[in-house]
């Protein structure tokens, strides 16, 4: 065997021991060499660029909020008593009027009795006393008793004369109590709670407790949303809204900002504004409680120039152009274009127009199709001559 071969039987079994560690350098090297030759890196030059495109820009404002009913109504009652009937249910479609429950009345009535007794026992007493008092009347004018008399008997028929009242007052109220033993609707809408059941005891005695809750129109609902102080200045009242919700992932609703609440909580040590957003619901698809993901658009441009905000990281031109003269970073871009077949840097004014989280408009009459913004050079640090230090190209 000459030493060729056995050079080859040696190597092929170290091979196959070692071959992840082979697949995995290989793999290692690739990208390496996609990233150093991939469009948009070194083109030669060692500049570190970013194409600068043509298209649209929107600068939104994102949250998230629950649907809520327009208006909504808790339907209490003022009296206490046990429920004998419920007629409706929910989902039930009310009308201003309608009967809702009713509460057992024989207590409320034992009340109404009463008062009444007390108002027709008053009335007599208030007859006697005017009665008498009409009589002394006479004697003193004829001199047959003192002005004592007269004013004592004047004063009971004054008093009696407000007992009636006080007795009238009585039973009013103890009628209306009867009258509250019925629970209606106060408005047209559709029953979305209902808090209690036939045979229940309602203790009004210190709140006012809550049976039935009414949506007075379903087919028009509000987003309510939290957004952070830090967005809350771009939010005026009239911008469009798109949001979507669990319920329907392909599908996306439109709303408008109605108003901004100047009252501010504070979540997580964030402080929060609330904004209320106007949504038609007229296939009544939205139920309330959903949790709508919202986007608020601020601003939005079309057909324009723009770049990612990571392109325009550079403070210097040095090491970039020779004689930059008065030019800046912050209001000239070095611009890398291709002239006669030759890469060749250019210094372009231009201004800031609209800025997103990730891209920024450029506004300038000099810009053209293919330039490439340039940012930086490979290797430099970030206490180098462009101020940053560059990684892969974008």
């Amino acid at each position: 065997m000459n030493k060729n071969e056995t050079k080859q039987r040696k190597f092929w079994p170290w091979v196959r021991r070692r071959k992840w560690w082979i697949i995995l350098f290989a793999i290692i090297a690739g990208i390496t060499i996609y990233f150093l030759t991939a469009t948009g890196g070194s083109t030669g030059t060692g500049f570190a660029t970013a194409t600068i495109t043509r298209g649209d820009l929107r600068q939104v404002v994102t949250a998230t909020g629950e649907i809520q009913p327009l208006n909504t109504i808790n339907v209490g009652s003022q009296v206490s008593g046990t429920i004998e009937a419920i007629y409706v249910d929910y989902n039930s479609k009310v009308k201003k009027g309608d009967v809702l429950l009713e509460i057992e009345p024989s207590v409320l009535q034992a009340s109404v009795d009463e008062a009444y007794a007390s108002l027709v026992s008053a009335e007599s007493q208030r007859n006697y006393a005017k009665s008498e008092y009409e009589r002394n009347k006479i004697l003193y004018s004829d001199g047959f008793i003192p002005r004592a008399e007269l004013e004592q008997s004047q004063t009971t028929y004054e008093q009696a004369e407000q007992s009636v009242n006080r007795m009238q007052s009585q039973y009013d109220r103890a009628v209306t109590n009867l009258g509250y033993a019925t629970i209606t609707s106060p408005v047209d809408g559709t029953v979305i709670s209902r808090q209690v059941d036939v045979g229940q005891t309602v203790a009004a005695s210190f709140q006012t407790p809550d049976l039935f809750e009414i949506a007075e129109d379903l087919s028009k609902m509000q987003i309510e949303t939290a957004v952070s102080e830090a967005d809350i200045g771009v939010i005026e009242e009239g911008q469009s809204v798109t949001f979507t919700v669990d319920a329907y992932p392909t599908q996306t609703f439109a709303g408008s900002v109605r108003q901004v609440r100047l009252s501010p909580t504070i979540t997580s040590n964030v402080v929060v504004y609330t904004v209320v957003i106007d949504v038609d619901n007229s296939d009544l698809r939205l139920k309330p409680g959903m949790t709508a993901f919202v986007t608020i658009l601020i601003s939005e441009k079309t057909d324009i120039w723009k770049v990612q905000n990571s392109a325009l990281i550079l403070r210097s031109f040095d090491g970039i152009v020779e004689n930059p003269g008065d030019a800046t970073p912050s209001d000239h871009l070095a611009i890398q274009r291709i002239v006669n077949g030759e890469p060749t840097v250019v210094l372009v004014p231009y201004e800031k127009g609209l800025v997103t989280a990730t891209e920024t408009e450029i506004i300038s009459d000099e810009i053209q199709d293919g330039d490439r913004v340039i940012f930086g050079r490979y290797g430099q640090s970030s206490s180098g001559t462009s101020g940053a230090r560059m990684g892969p190209p974008m």
